[in-house]
């Protein structure tokens, strides 16, 4: 069942059960869960996979697209005692949608996704002169921006040939992401820092990492652990920065522990 449940957010549910919302990263859109959902909703979850706005079936947001505003287009739209599942930039928003929506939100999961994307002093992230380079490769050749960053969500996995193709088909399923929301994203990745906040985070909160993660190094584990100590932290040895496409299975085992545990 497909639903666009205002004239903007497009959110398609499938199976029965527990809602869980799923989010997805930078240049994807919710295509790019199709099977990881089909699992879930067999495993007893009503499933949504969202296009954020201005990706897949998603109109822009009038004001550009922010962390604030995602969260404000979304909150309307979440069914009670919502399991948020975020993957990479997702992860960022479904933090944000959890800290500005406690009472909607009963749990926290976010998959190879970080507070703060970009490196600062101390921390560990992607280094600002390769964000500025994608930006500047957005403006001269957005479909090989693209292209070279879906390559980049399986790099170091043993799989990477293989995971690489099957987001690039999943992808092709839904629209090509509006431009600016691409640039605005990019801005998110390199601006956005949540850390600050997380102390206010009311919901048990699972965070979930691949060791070989070439946008999510584990060098920042132990400083993210140290931010949030009542969080539960899974890595998973063999998987990169698409857990839930190279190992769905350990992915959705890690995520039923936790529903369970919590």
């Amino acid at each position: 069942m497909s639903l666009s449940l205002d004239e903007s957010i497009h959110i398609h549910w499938q199976g029965e059960g527990q809602p869980m919302l799923l989010l997805h990263g930078w240049g994807m859109n919710g295509q790019v869960f199709e099977p990881f959902a089909q699992l879930l909703a067999e495993r007893g979850f009503r499933v949504g996979r969202v296009d954020l706005p201005g990706f897949g079936h998603s109109a822009p947001l009038s004001d550009g697209l922010t962390l604030e505003g995602i969260s404000q287009a979304l909150a309307p739209l979440l069914p009670d005692a919502c399991v948020l599942v975020g993957w990479s930039l997702g992860g960022m928003a479904a933090t944000r949608l959890a800290l500005d929506c406690p009472e909607r939100v009963s749990h926290l999961i976010t998959l190879a996704s970080s507070p703060c994307f970009s490196a600062r002093d101390e921390w560990a992230g992607i280094k600002p002169r390769v964000l500025a380079g994608f930006a500047q490769a957005l403006t001269q050749d957005l479909a090989g921006t693209l292209e070279r960053f879906v390559a980049l969500q399986a790099m170091g996995s043993d799989s990477a040939r293989k995971d690489t193709k099957a987001i690039r088909t999943l992808l092709s399923e839904a629209p090509e992401p509006d431009g600016s929301a691409l640039a605005q994203g990019l801005a998110i990745l390199r601006d956005a820092d949540l850390r600050p906040q997380l102390q206010n985070l009311s919901q048990p909160w699972l965070r979930l990492y691949g060791r070989l993660d070439a946008l999510v190094p584990a060098e920042s584990l132990p400083a993210m652990a140290a931010l949030a100590p009542a969080s539960e932290q899974v890595v998973l040895p063999k998987a990169a920065h698409a857990p839930f496409i190279s190992h769905p299975s350990d992915t959705l085992e890690c995520i039923e522990a936790f529903l369970g545990r919590a």
